[in-house]
């Protein structure tokens, strides 16, 4: 069974930072809390996925030979993602904020983090169905 309690906490607080930055969207400290916690939310998301992914394959092994566009793109032919391309930006913003800091990134990424949300939780639907009995 994949225990989805780090993913489910971890959406809980991002979509609490990002609701209160949107009342105070200059803010940089609530910025800030929002872009840390989409960083951790996206690991999770990605980690859960491959997990599941592992779960149900006849051979586990095979999931860590794929490229992480692979990856995504498995995941999104179960039904556990709703398109591949976001999740590939998603990527590229989570790369942009462990590589270098200024002010138009951080934007950038707070502002994706509203789809992100979305997303996100589409995919903690997705695996907490696989889940019930």
């Amino acid at each position: 069974m994949l225990d989805l309690t780090p993913l489910q906490s971890a959406l809980a607080s991002l979509r609490r930072a990002y609701a209160r930055s949107e009342d105070a969207p200059d803010d940089e400290e609530l910025r800030d809390a929002v872009i840390q916690r989409f960083e951790y939310t996206y690991e999770l998301c990605w980690k859960m996925l491959r997990r599941r992914l592992e779960m149900d394959a006849a051979s586990p092994d095979e999931w860590d030979r794929l490229s992480f566009r692979e990856l995504i793109r498995a995941g999104a032919e179960r039904g556990f993602l709703g398109s591949v391309e976001p999740w590939m930006q998603y990527r590229e913003l989570r790369n942009l904020t462990a590589h270098t800091y200024d002010a138009a990134k951080a934007a950038l990424v707070r502002s994706a983090a509203g789809a992100f949300i979305t997303d996100a939780a589409m995919l903690e639907h997705a695996l907490s169905r696989v889940e019930r009995p």
